[in-house]
């Protein structure tokens, strides 16, 4: 053979000379077949399906959904909106909790409602008997996410899954704050669990992807059929990176949960706040579904100032040094950000006596973050 064609082919039957504790990151969007026959009758006939990282983290997903099935997208938000549109149809209705992730809400409102999905939203603090009036004939689908982004609010995730499947309703909840390791939606009877991987399980802040995880057979072949259908794909190198962020979610989110606990309760005390929205805080609304679903917490909460001036929020803001401004979350890095300007989005009334302020917890020493805070505090005190 010409040395043109000899270089082209060279080293391509080469097999890993070792087993490593990592699966191979295969970069391909061709997959050659043994043979003719094979060519149709396998399953994988493209790169894009996925290959060894994609399975092993899709194995890795399994073990912490408790799942039979789950399935890989880009981000976070393309695992709801594609899990919605590969369930929902023409002619049905969706139950939106108002407490859902703001882009989720408006994926909604915004694309189902242009294919003929009828979108209702619910308030977060409805009871399951108060959210099971609003299903109609036409309900498939509840959506869920507990707690609440940005507010908190906690949702009867068993009652409700249990409700709508007497009403054969399904249910979809977004997890990605307990990060499928405190809390295990399948368990408690919901029909898709959704996490944004971007947040807890990467850890790093460096990666975008998310997981649809289910035991319902059904539903596990219309996930797989619309991930084709929509031509959905993660690459080798990020799944690789993924599982590398799953293998340590345990320790770093024990870590982040315990240093947030600290930071939340020293926020109690302080004088400029008016409540601390953390659900493990003993006297936190829906404190008791936290504490009789959940198995620890995550670095997520919100906290309510006293009524002051913009410009005092904003010196509070701009006085901190170790928190970072930035609206993802879920790295090693500490973030804070002011909520009432995505508040305004919202239709029912929330309550709040002051300014809504969300803290991510990252995994630095508690006592530095509480200084940070101390200086936070005394810029705004100046400001007002």
């Amino acid at each position: 053979m010409d040395e043109k064609t000899r270089l082209i082919h060279a080293g391509r039957d080469v097999q890993p000379r070792a087993r490593t504790v990592g699966p191979a990151i295969q970069r391909g969007s061709t997959v050659l077949l043994p043979n003719s026959r094979a060519l149709y009758e396998e399953d994988l006939g493209y790169g894009r399906a996925g290959l060894a990282a994609q399975e092993a983290l899709c194995l890795g997903l399994a073990e912490l959904e408790r799942a039979s099935d789950v399935f890989l997208y880009p981000s976070g938000l393309a695992a709801l909106s594609g899990a919605l549109t590969a369930v929902l149809k023409a002619g049905d209705a969706i139950l939106v909790t108002e407490g859902a992730y703001k882009p989720t809400r408006v994926f909604c409102q915004r694309v189902l409602t242009r294919f003929g999905v009828r979108v209702e939203i619910y308030d977060a603090r409805l009871s399951p008997d108060e959210l099971m009036a609003l299903v109609k004939d036409d309900t498939r689908m509840i959506l869920l996410e507990s707690p609440s982004s940005l507010t908190f609010e906690m949702q009867d995730v068993p009652a409700i899954a249990a409700a709508a499947r007497t009403r054969g309703v399904l249910t979809l909840m977004d997890n990605t704050w307990a990060a499928g390791l405190y809390f295990k939606p399948l368990a408690h009877g919901v029909d898709i669990s959704v996490q944004a991987l971007t947040k807890y399980v990467c850890g790093h802040s460096d990666i975008f992807m998310g997981s649809a995880a289910t035991n319902d057979r059904k539903l596990a072949a219309q996930l797989e059929a619309s991930i084709h259908d929509f031509g959905w794909a993660v690459t080798g190198d990020a799944a690789y990176d993924m599982l590398r962020g799953l293998r340590t979610l345990p320790t770093r989110l024990a870590r982040h949960d315990e240093t947030a606990r600290a930071v939340a309760g020293w926020l109690t005390a302080q004088p400029q706040v008016k409540q601390v929205l953390h659900p493990a805080l003993p006297g936190a609304p829906s404190h008791a579904i936290w504490d009789r679903d959940y198995s620890g917490a995550s670095g997520l909460f919100g906290f309510v100032l006293n009524p002051c001036p913009l410009d005092a929020e904003h010196a509070f803001l701009d006085a901190l040094k170790i928190f970072g401004l930035g609206f993802s979350w879920g790295g090693f890095e500490s973030l804070a950000i002011r909520c009432d300007p995505q508040l305004k989005s919202r239709t029912f009334v929330t309550g709040l006596e002051g300014p809504l302020f969300r803290l991510h917890i990252g995994l630095e020493q508690a006592s530095d973050l509480i200084a940070d805070l101390v200086a936070g505090f005394a810029a705004l005190d100046a400001a007002s």
